[in-house]
């Protein structure tokens, strides 16, 4: 089995409270996405213009450090913003997503999430992007009442039906409860194997294939 590959097709950073994130996607021999936010988003970035993303993005230094990220601005506010590159890339043999975040004033209520998003159809602009969008993979911190998990998600398309299903990690890990930096990583493993890490410590291990593990179970066709 070849090793997964660190490889993103477009990526929308979805946040839903007001907190830091410095995001970053890795790659081994093929680095497809790098960002560290140390420059401006600017021209880089595109931010949805759609009128559930209302909150505005900074690009600044958090509190305690020297480092610049990616900050919002505003609690109670929903944030989006898109990067699209030139190719899409391949699923199948394998890929790592993985993003750092702070939650420098804590999270009550919120998530904080990544979505991989599929080729889109003709017409679609990242600066309309929303909550309809396709994607194939939703991953990322949630927490909100008796919510408290890292959520992930794989859409897949049943090539029978045609039809889309989401399909839902079980008993995901939860989210840490500090304000300090996290790193969250989710590889996926041409043998259908997830691992859910954070800060490198793998805190989750599932097969896409198996009731025990997702909901519903994505079939080997």
């Amino acid at each position: 089995m070849r090793e997964a590959r660190r490889v993103t097709l477009r990526v929308a950073i979805v946040f839903l409270l007001a907190f830091v994130s410095f995001n970053q996607l890795f790659a081994d021999d093929d680095t497809i996405l790098y960002e560290t936010f140390e420059e401006s988003f600017s021209g880089r970035w595109i931010v949805s213009e759609k009128e559930d993303y209302k909150g505005e993005w900074k690009h600044e230094k958090s509190k305690g450090h020297d480092d610049y990220g990616l900050l919002v601005s505003e609690p109670a506010k929903k944030y989006a913003i898109v990067k699209e590159l030139d190719e899409p890339v391949s699923l199948k043999d394998g890929i790592v997503l993985q993003f750092e975040t702070r939650l420098q004033n804590g999270l009550e209520c919120g998530g904080a999430y990544l979505k991989y998003l599929r080729p889109q159809d003709a017409g679609w602009v990242p600066k309309g992007f929303d909550s309809e969008s396709p994607y194939s993979i939703m991953f990322g911190p949630d927490k909100c009442g008796t919510t408290n998990k890292v959520h992930f998600i794989l859409k897949h398309k049943n090539p029978k039906s045609g039809e889309y299903v989401e399909h839902h990690l079980k008993f995901p890990p939860s989210v840490p409860h500090d304000k300090l930096t996290h790193v969250y990583t989710a590889i996926l493993k041409s043998d259908n194997e997830l691992q859910i890490l954070v800060d490198g410590e793998e805190k989750k291990k599932a097969n896409f294939l198996t009731s025990d593990d997702f909901e519903p179970p994505n079939p080997n066709y």
